[in-house]
C-alpha cells in the first residue's frame, strides 16, 4: 500500500464551519520569536514553559514593545487626522464599517454601473433581486472604462523569470492597488457591501480563540485541514482589515493566531514539535504555509524584526522544507508525501499554491536560500499538472465541488506570480482548458444546488468561487465576473483584490440555456428553462469515463439530477466516508471504494444490471441536441418549442439512455432502450419526496417541500414504479471487518429510491417527469411519441 492509500482529504461532515475543541497533549514548541503574553486565551491546567524558552521570549518581548511604540504612534497620527469624520466611519468597527471612507450593507448604493443588485440569496446560495428587475433593460457583459474605477497599471519594473519584486505587500496586491481600494469602494456598491461584510467577520473571528489543534481520523487521515483553514480564513480577513484601517488591533490578533498556529503557545498545544503542520496529510500543511506567507506579507509594516524573524523560521521550517524534501529527496525524507507532484487535480494546485505564497511572502528576507530553490520547483510543476485539472472542455477532473479547491488554490498561485513577477508564469495558458473552467462552474451550478456527483469534499472554509473573478479579468470574460459576484460567497478578501468594478452588464444576456461537455472523459449536458428564475426547470446527466478522476468519482454512468419548481426531485447522496477502509486506494472493478454504497452504482439515479455495478473500463459515448436558445431578460420565459436532449451509450450493458426538455421546458422525458438479460435490471432514482402510487403503480406522486411532482410511467406497460430504501443490497460484497469495521459502516441516507424492475427482454422504458407548476393546467401537459433515441432531433417530439 503506498502512503497515499492512508492519506484523505477529509472526513465526511456538512459543508459549514464548524466549532472545534481542544485536543492533544502537551509537547515542547518549536522556533523562535514568538511570545504569547494575551491573558484571554490562556488555557488553565496547561503546564508552563520552563529553562531556556525564557531566554528568547525576553528578547522577543523587547522587540515587540519597542516596534510596537512606533506602530501605535503613527496609527493613531492616521486616525487623527479622521477626527473630522463621523462615527461609522471609524475603521474596523462591530458594525462592519470600513477605514475607505464608505460604507453600506444593503449594497445599494454606489456604481455597479447601473445594474440590479441581489438583496438577498436562497437558502442554495442562489441570489435573490428586487421585483422590479424583471422589466429591467438587459445589458451584454462588456469592460467599460472608467478612471474613478480604477487603479492603473502597477509602477513597478519588474525583471526576468522568477525573479520577486522587493517591496511588500505583494501578494495579490501591491501597495499602490491597497492604496486604490478605498476609491473603488466608494464607487461599487458591491465592494462597499463586501468590504463592511469583511470587517464584520473578522471582528468575529477576533472575539473567538485561536484556533485548536483538532485531528480529524488522525494525522494521517484527515489531518488537520479544516484547522488549516480556518488559521487561513481569519488571517486573510486580518489582514484585510489591518490594510484598511491601520489599526493596530487586527495585527495583535493575527500575532496571537499565529503563535498558537506556529507550536510555539505556552498556553495551547499545536501538533507535534517540527511538524506542527504534518506532512502526513501534505494539504494541510501546505494551507499553513499559505496562511503564514500572506500574514508575513500583509502585515509586514505591523511586525517588528523580531516577528518577521519567527514568521520566515516556521514557513521555512514547517513549511518550505517539507516541500523541497518532496521534490528534491523524493526516496529519503520526502518518500511518503511527493505522490501529488503527478497529479491533475486539486492536490497538485493547493500544495503547490501553499508552498509557493510562502515561498513568495519571504523571498527577499530568506537568508537560507530554501524559497527560491523551491519556486524553481512549485511554479513549472503547477503549470505542467494543476493548470491541467480541467479537461479541454472545462470540467474539472474531480467533480463539482473539487473545482473550488482546485481553482481557489490556482487563481490564488497565479494572482500572487502576477503581482511578486509580473507574470503567471504560464499558469493560465499551459492549458486552454483553464480558460473554460469558469464556465463549468457556472452550468453544474443547478437552481437548488451543484450538481453533486461524486465526492464532495471537505469543510470550505477560506474557499470560495471568487477565483472567477480573477478569471474574468485575466481572460478578459467579464461575464465570469458578473455571475460570481451575485453569488452569496463573494464577500471575502479576495474578491476585493480580484474583482474589476469597471464590468457592466448582465451575465445571462445572451448566455445558452444548455452547454453539452462532451470530452469522454467526462461527458456531461446541463439543462435549464432559466439562468435567473430558481424555480424553473434544471436537467443535469453525466456518462463518462468512471476512472481518472483522482478517486473522488463514482460508478455513475448515466447518472442524472432534476430540478423543478423550487426543489430537488433526483438528488445525489454525495461523499462516503473518508476515513472508511481503503475509500481512495483505488479505481479498479474490485477496488474497495466500490463496497460503499454512496460510490456504488446502486447508489445512483441510474440502471442497475444483477444488482452489479457498472464495468469501470467502459467509456460511453454521448450527444446533444438544441434549440440554442439563449436568456434575453430576466423574466425570461422559453417558447413552447424551445428543447435540449442528452443521449450516451452505455458501453458493455447493452444500454442507450437519454433525457430531453418538453413543452416549453416544461417536462422532462428520461428514456433508456435497454436489453434485459435474466439476472434483471432495475432503473433507480433518489429522492427525498414523499412517493405515493396510484394507476396501478405507473404513476408515482412526489411531494417535496409543499410542491408536487407527478411521474409517469409510459412503457413498458407491463413494468410499474416501486420503492426501496437508499442501502446496500443483501447480494453486495461485504464490508470490511475487523479493525476497519467501525469506521466502513456506510453512513445513513435519507429519503427513498423510485424504482422499475424493467422485464427482460428487449425494452423501452420511458418516464415522464410533470411538475406540477402554479397556473398550468392539466391538459397544458403533453404526452410525447415514442421515438427511438438514435432518430432523436430537436423537433422529433413537437
Amino acid at each position: 500500500m503506498s502512503h497515499r492509500d492512508h492519506s484523505f482529504d477529509s472526513a465526511q461532515r456538512p459543508l459549514s464551519n464548524v466549532d472545534y475543541t481542544q485536543a492533544g497533549s502537551r509537547e515542547p514548541k518549536y522556533g523562535s520569536g514568538y511570545q504569547d503574553s494575551n491573558p484571554r486565551y490562556q488555557t488553565n491546567g496547561q503546564p508552563k514553559g520552563h529553562g531556556r524558552r525564557w531566554i528568547w521570549i525576553t528578547l522577543a518581548v523587547v522587540a515587540v514593545i519597542v516596534v510596537a511604540g512606533g506602530v501605535l504612534g503613527g496609527v493613531f497620527g492616521s486616525r487623527a487626522s479622521k477626527d473630522n469624520k463621523s462615527a461609522s466611519d471609524t475603521a474596523g468597527d462591530s458594525s462592519g464599517t470600513n477605514g475607505g471612507g464608505s460604507s453600506t450593507g444593503g449594497g445599494t448604493a454606489g456604481s455597479a454601473n447601473g445594474v440590479a443588485i441581489p438583496t438577498s440569496f436562497d437558502v442554495n446560495g442562489n441570489p435573490i433581486y428586487p421585483s422590479s428587475t424583471g422589466s429591467a433593460p438587459t445589458v451584454s457583459p462588456t469592460t467599460i472604462t472608467n478612471a474613478s474605477l480604477s487603479c492603473g497599471a502597477d509602477p513597478y519594473a519588474f525583471g526576468t523569470g522568477l525573479e520577486v519584486r522587493t517591496d511588500h505587500p505583494r501578494l495579490f496586491a501591491p501597495a499602490y492597488k491597497w492604496a486604490c481600494l478605498s476609491k473603488l469602494i466608494a464607487g461599487d456598491s458591491y465592494m462597499a457591501s463586501w468590504n463592511a461584510t469583511i470587517f464584520q467577520n473578522a471582528t468575529k473571528f477576533a472575539a473567538m480563540p485561536p484556533t485548536p489543534y483538532t485531528e480529524d481520523g488522525g494525522l494521517a487521515g484527515s489531518g488537520v485541514l479544516d484547522v488549516s483553514r480556518e488559521v487561513q480564513l481569519r488571517i486573510k480577513h486580518w489582514g484585510y482589515a489591518w490594510k484598511m484601517s491601520n489599526d493596530t488591533k487586527w495585527g495583535e490578533r493575527a500575532w496571537e493566531e499565529l503563535l498558537v498556529a506556529s507550536g510555539n503557545s505556552t498556553t495551547q498545544t499545536f501538533g507535534t514539535t517540527g511538524n506542527n503542520w504534518n506532512s502526513a496529510h501534505f494539504l494541510d500543511l501546505a494551507e499553513f504555509t499559505a496562511a503564514f506567507g500572506i500574514a508575513y506579507d500583509w502585515f509586514f509594516d505591523y511586525w517588528s524584526d523580531a516577528q518577521k524573524e519567527a514568521i520566515r523560521g516556521s514557513i521555512v521550517t514547517l513549511g518550505l522544507q517539507y516541500g523541497m524534501n518532496a521534490y528534491a529527496d523524493q526516496t529519503g525524507l520526502g518518500k511518503y508525501y511527493h505522490w501529488w507532484l503527478t497529479v491533475n487535480g486539486n492536490w497538485n494546485c493547493v500544495c503547490n499554491n501553499g508552498l509557493t505564497l510562502g515561498a513568495l511572502a519571504i523571498a527577499n528576507e530568506d537568508t537560507s536560500g530554501v524559497a527560491a530553490k523551491l519556486l524553481a520547483y512549485t511554479v513549472p510543476n503547477a503549470a505542467a499538472n494543476c493548470a491541467f485539472s480541467p479537461s479541454p472542455d472545462g470540467t474539472w477532473s474531480e467533480t463539482a465541488n473539487y473545482w473550488y479547491f482546485g481553482t481557489s488554490a490556482h487563481s490564488s498561485m497565479a494572482a500572487a506570480l502576477l503581482t511578486a513577477t509580473g507574470s503567471d508564469q504560464t499558469l493560465l495558458t499551459a492549458n486552454p482548458g483553464m480558460k473554460l473552467s469558469s464556465l463549468y462552474h457556472m452550468y453544474v451550478t443547478g437552481m437548488q444546488g451543484l450538481f453533486t456527483y461524486g465526492d464532495t469534499g471537505p469543510n470550505k472554509y477560506s474557499t470560495t468561487a471568487n477565483g472567477l473573478m480573477f478569471y474574468g479579468q485575466q481572460y478578459d470574460i467579464p461575464m465570469y465576473t458578473l455571475f460570481q459576484r451575485d453569488r452569496h460567497d463573494a464577500a471575502e478578501p479576495m474578491s476585493m483584490l480580484f474583482y474589476d468594478p469597471q464590468v457592466a452588464g448582465d451575465f445571462w444576456d445572451g448566455l445558452d440555456l444548455d452547454h453539452h461537455f462532451g470530452n469522454t472523459t467526462d461527458g456531461w449536458v446541463s439543462m435549464r428553462s432559466s439562468w435567473t428564475e430558481t424555480n424553473g426547470t434544471y436537467v443535469a446527466m453525466k456518462s463518462g469515463a468512471i476512472q481518472g478522476h483522482q478517486t473522488h468519482g463514482d460508478i455513475d454512468a448515466g447518472d442524472f439530477v432534476l430540478d423543478a419548481v423550487g426543489q430537488r426531485w433526483a438528488g445525489e447522496l454525495g461523499s462516503g466516508n473518508y476515513l472508511a477502509f481503503q475509500y481512495f486506494n483505488s479505481e479498479s472493478q474490485n477496488a474497495a471504494r466500490w463496497l460503499y454504497y454512496r460510490k456504488r452504482t446502486e447508489g445512483q439515479n441510474t440502471l442497475l444490471m444483477g444488482g452489479l455495478d457498472q464495468n469501470v473500463l467502459g467509456v460511453p459515448t454521448t450527444d446533444f441536441g438544441s434549440s440554442s436558445d439563449a436568456q434575453t431578460s430576466f423574466d425570461y420565459t422559453p417558447v413552447n418549442t424551445s428543447t435540449a436532449f442528452f443521449t450516451t451509450d452505455l458501453t458493455n450493458m447493452s444500454v442507450k439512455r437519454a433525457i430531453r426538455m418538453l413543452n416549453g421546458r416544461k417536462q422532462v422525458l428520461l428514456q433508456d432502450e435497454v436489453t434485459v438479460p435474466a439476472v434483471g435490471m432495475q432503473w433507480r432514482m433518489h429522492t427525498n419526496a414523499t412517493v405515493t402510487m396510484s394507476n396501478n403503480n405507473q404513476t408515482a406522486t412526489l411531494a417535496l417541500g409543499g410542491e408536487t411532482m407527478v411521474v409517469d410511467l409510459l412503457s413498458p406497460s407491463t413494468a410499474k414504479f416501486g420503492t426501496a430504501l437508499p442501502v446496500r443490497l443483501p447480494t453486495d460484497p461485504p464490508l470490511p471487518t475487523g479493525a476497519a469495521a467501525d469506521a466502513s459502516k456506510d453512513q445513513p441516507n435519507t429519503g427513498v429510491v423510485l424504482t422499475i424492475d424493467i422485464p427482460t427482454g428487449v425494452q423501452t422504458v420511458q418516464v415522464l417527469f410533470n411538475p406540477q407548476w402554479p397556473n398550468f393546467s392539466a391538459n397544458s401537459f403533453v404526452v410525447p411519441p415514442t421515438v427511438a433515441i438514435d432518430a432523436w432531433t430537436t423537433t422529433s417530439h413537437e
